[in-house]
């Protein structure tokens, strides 16, 4: 094997799923050298296809890859449809519900993870990453305490080594480049759950305009989701506590369609379906233990994004745009340590904080959201309730669940709604919820943690569209920087 003289690099990204691509190409942007290490080839399977509008319409927009989703013909999710809690009836949300996100804005994508990716990972080469798939990173070369770059593994066999002023571990769930932070990964004691999940041609639909809808069903086992990726096309997947995993012994196909019989809604929803058995979504997976945070986010040289940092449960399809997020946050603290303009303390801590504070608003909410069954005897989640009410509505759930509740402008990607919008949103929101029989929201949509004020999201869809015209953020963080104007950076605010 043999060992190439080192090359040098602003940044180097492992890893090149959304949070990687995301964090990439927003410091090659501008104008910095990167790199970015891909183990495998895209496009390459993926779990993880329900995005929100935060992701689509804020993130995204500003990646530059707005038309290529619109030609890609994803599935168009306007909302998610339950059946979850005390009522025995399905009920349905819609994004256009939130004035932030209503009008052009009140929707996402159910997407392909294989088609998602490499759209990203290819827009990455365009804005000027260097992309090498097929590269292993070995190991991580450290100065001290400080990490100064890593050696890989091309696809001949050859050792190099690469320095980098930074480099960012987004290499997601199974990342042993964690460690290097000093800190250690916790599992979540209250979602030790595992996931089986396959792929199925031929599943119903919801009725319009709720076909592209994610269905969320409770049964006495767990819970499953069933996600529209085509006309044709479901994924599928059960969810269950880890203390009941012997259910998923020997055969996984029968072990799923077994799930499948106990839970009415998705068995009837399956009841003329074939299950895919060939190709990449021939195969039925499983996934356990999945719920984690690092107790450190950062060190020296060195910051993790995506699910290398952290995962929740993924009953509200949080995952994407949590790397998306965390990709855009990491990159405002990269750039700005790059330009000299914020040391790297108070950068990356800014970055920790945020993105700490938006898995933990989801992670605070989904413990509440299992514990509305109100059945000890039938299912495994049990956990505080929710215990203070306040002054919110189903407006602050939707804001949650469509990532855009945290603040930031730049995840809403739209310019402020006119009245007339708004009413027409308004109209268009209560004629979603009469086709789905709501008639007033479920008791957690007046819950504190819901209602709590995460609109930056918010604010990274609307600097999305505005760009440099958005420039009145105060800081989230007591104490902490506001982004700038093309929202890629952070600023020390004024005042």
């Amino acid at each position: 094997m043999n060992s190439s003289t080192a090359e040098h690099f602003d940044l180097i990204v492992v890893g090149g799923g959304p949070s990687g691509s995301t964090l990439a190409t927003l410091v090659a942007m501008r104008g910095h050298r990167v790199l970015l290490l891909e183990k495998e080839t895209f496009p390459r399977y993926q779990i993880g296809e329900s995005l929100l509008p935060a992701t689509v319409h804020g993130v995204c927009k500003m990646l530059g890859v707005t038309e290529e989703l619109e030609a890609a013909s994803f599935t168009k999710k306007l909302g998610g449809t339950f059946r979850w809690g005390s009522n025995p009836e399905p009920w349905t949300f819609a994004f256009a519900i939130s004035p932030k996100l209503a009008g052009p804005t009140s929707y996402a994508y159910q997407v392909e993870r294989m088609k998602f990716d490499k759209i990203l990972l290819d827009n990455a080469r365009r804005k000027g990453v260097e992309v090498r798939e097929e590269s292993t990173v070995n190991d991580i070369v450290k100065d001290g305490e400080r990490v100064t770059g890593l050696r890989y593994t091309d696809a001949r066999g050859d050792v190099h080594e690469v320095s980098a002023t930074i480099v960012a571990d987004a290499s997601g769930n199974l990342s042993n480049i964690h460690k290097h932070t000093g800190g250690k990964r916790v599992y979540s004691e209250f979602f030790q759950n595992v996931a089986l999940f396959g792929y199925f041609e031929g599943g119903k639909r919801l009725p319009e305009p709720r076909s592209g809808n994610i269905l969320s069903a409770a049964f006495d086992d767990g819970w499953f989701w069933y996600i529209p990726l085509s006309d044709t096309l479901t994924s599928v997947g059960a969810v269950i506590a880890r203390d009941r995993a012997d259910q998923i012994k020997g055969d996984p196909e029968k072990a799923l369609l077994k799930l499948v019989d106990r839970c009415p809604e998705i068995r009837d929803m399956l009841s003329e379906a074939r299950r895919v058995t060939e190709g990449p979504y021939g195969e039925i997976r499983v996934r356990k233990d999945y719920s984690y945070s690092n107790t450190t986010f950062w060190s020296p040289g060195l910051v993790l994004v995506g699910d290398a940092a952290c995962f929740v449960d993924p009953v509200f399809s949080s995952g994407v745009h949590l790397a998306t997020y965390s990709g855009l946050l990491a990159a405002r603290s990269i750039n700005s340590v790059l330009a000299g303009e914020i040391e790297e303390e108070r950068s990356f801590a800014e970055f920790e904080q945020r993105y700490r504070r938006e898995y933990g608003l989801f992670y605070e909410f989904l413990v509440g959201f299992y514990d509305l069954h109100h059945d000890e005897d039938s299912y495994f989640w049990q956990a505080k309730k929710i215990t203070k009410t306040g002054e919110t509505d189903i407006e602050a759930f939707v804001e949650l669940v469509g990532g855009a509740a945290s603040g930031e402008a730049a995840l809403t990607g739209r310019r402020l709604v006119t009245a007339a919008e708004q009413l027409a949103s308004a109209v268009d929101a209560a004629g979603a919820d009469a086709a789905a029989g709501l008639d007033r929201p479920a008791p957690f949509f007046r819950s504190e943690i819901v209602g709590e004020v995460m609109q930056e999201s918010a604010r990274v869809q609307a600097r999305a569209a505005l760009g440099h015209e958005l420039n009145d953020e105060d800081p989230l963080l007591s104490g902490g920087l506001v982004p700038s104007g093309d929202g890629m950076s952070w600023q020390v605010p004024t005042g």
